[in-house]
């Protein structure tokens, strides 16, 4: 329910348009509203080898992982399981797309977003059903500020892969900028269910609540 609710209200954003929607006094997009890091940003050093599970992880996993995840009694214990999760997400069988990945990660970490995006294009392109790719070209649109697209993109990374906590976070944080605060809400709190331990998750929840009680963020 809660993946076809997002999805209308995406879909909704989406079609509002993307550029333009915050006023000029608003604090731009950047990095540290997100609570994902950007993955690997070393410099290559030669074709990149592609990113292999550890210890036999394999999509298989994911639900024992969650699980886990779940189980795990603090954010200290959870932190093994988190890189666990994000390392089957960040498979994609491909030396080329790992490659396209790390260099857009760097071009990210040098503020140079047009080639970011030139190269999270060409990821989408090559891998289609890599949900990673998706994610990471609609963080390069919320950087650019371009919600419109940032929100098509989390659309499709959560088509692919329904409990990408990351993404949900992206659109919580789009929904938060918009002032769409009782859907950020909901956004937020799916995220907790996914990964209790979400740290930007936890303190939106706790301020929207703070708010939608009337005593201010």
């Amino acid at each position: 329910m809660f993946a076809l609710t997002c999805s209308l209200s995406a879909s909704a954003l989406a079609q509002e348009g993307g550029r333009g929607v915050l006023p000029p006094e608003a604090t731009p997009p950047s990095m540290d509203d997100l609570d994902a890091p950007t993955t690997e940003v070393e410099p290559p050093g030669g074709p990149a080898p592609a990113i292999t599970p550890q210890d036999g992880d394999s999509a298989s996993d994911l639900d024992r992982l969650f699980q886990e995840l779940a189980d795990a009694p603090d954010a200290r214990s959870a932190i093994p399981v988190v890189a666990r999760i994000q390392r089957i997400w960040m498979t994609s069988g491909s030396a080329t797309v790992d490659l396209l990945m790390r260099r857009s990660a760097l071009a990210i970490k040098g503020q140079q977003l047009g080639l970011a995006l030139d190269l999270a294009d060409m990821v989408v392109r090559f891998a289609p059903d890599y949900a990673e790719g998706y994610n990471r070209r609609a963080t390069i649109h919320y950087l650019n500020g371009d919600f419109g697209a940032a929100i098509k993109d989390i659309e499709r990374v959560l088509a692919l892969e329904p409990r990408h906590w990351g993404a949900m976070s992206g659109l919580g944080i789009i929904l938060r900028r918009l002032d769409r605060e009782d859907e950020a809400l909901v956004t937020f709190q799916e995220v907790l269910r996914l990964n209790p331990h979400a740290q930007n998750a936890r303190k939106a929840v706790e301020a929207l609540d703070k708010k939608a009680e009337g005593q201010g963020i």
